[in-house]
């Protein structure tokens, strides 16, 4: 089974809480990746999790390292926090560009999928930033230039466009999603779910490696508890893995 390098899907929060005169400050810290772990797992991959808090310094920053990994999933992590380790932004300190070292371990043969959320792609406020890296030319989408997020609150609902491995045994229709990134499939690049007009899952050679785009989130909120506890969620996830690790296909 393969081995995945999952990196992002973290946050913490900061809240001031004013209470008449006085006022306080509280944190919190969560993680989005649970489902989409138990899911993987479930299915025999084995999974090692770098919140973003850890990503900055852990990611691979050689192709040697990176060949430790059949498929790396970027989900929800800007373009900075792999570009700007405390090395760099707080030393001063020259180091390999990851970004440009994960598009040439993909043409070399490795496999990526980048996974929804505000984060990942384009992103809130366009923070994410990914069309400005080098992964832009090997992911199988084109990104908007701004905020590419279309928030569906009332549900919408993917359907499935092609057959592929990836998708046997998977309705026609899956549960509703509540937001997406408005993405462009490349020319070449096989859209395998959609919604309305937008790409949700697209599969696409690159060099000699695999790419993946799932352009909704692995968890809420854009995921909601239907899709979580839908029958389809681990074979979807665990067939697009093994594809991508030429597992399957």
């Amino acid at each position: 089974m393969a081995k995945i390098l999952l990196a992002g899907e973290s946050w913490s929060t900061t809240s001031i809480h004013t209470k008449g005169f006085d006022s306080f400050i509280t944190s919190a810290y969560g993680e989005g990746a649970a489902d989409f772990i138990a899911a993987l797992e479930r299915s025999g991959h084995e999974v090692e999790f770098q919140p973003n808090h850890v990503a900055p310094e852990r990611f691979p920053t050689t192709l040697e390292a990176l060949s430790a990994y059949d498929v790396v999933v970027l989900s929800d992590i800007g373009a900075n926090t792999l570009l700007l380790p405390n090395s760099v932004f707080g030393e001063g300190r020259a180091m390999p560009n990851r970004l440009e070292l994960l598009a040439e371990w993909v043409r070399g043969g490795g496999s990526l999928l980048m996974v929804g959320g505000y984060l990942s792609f384009q992103g809130i406020e366009a923070k994410a930033n990914f069309r400005n890296t080098a992964l832009a030319r090997v992911l199988p989408v084109e990104m908007e230039i701004g905020d590419d997020r279309e928030e569906t609150p009332q549900g919408a609902v993917p359907a499935l466009v092609g057959e592929h491995a990836i998708t046997a045994g998977l309705a026609p229709q899956w549960p509703a999603v509540l937001g997406y990134h408005r993405l462009v499939a490349r020319e070449g690049a096989q859209v395998l779910a959609q919604i309305g007009a937008h790409p949700l899952l697209v599969i696409d050679a690159e060099g000699a490696g695999r790419v993946a785009a799932f352009a909704s989130d692995m968890g809420p909120h854009w995921l909601p508890a239907d899709f979580l506890a839908w029958e389809g969620f681990t074979p979807m996830w665990s067939q697009l893995v093994a594809w991508l690790a030429r597992e399957l296909g």
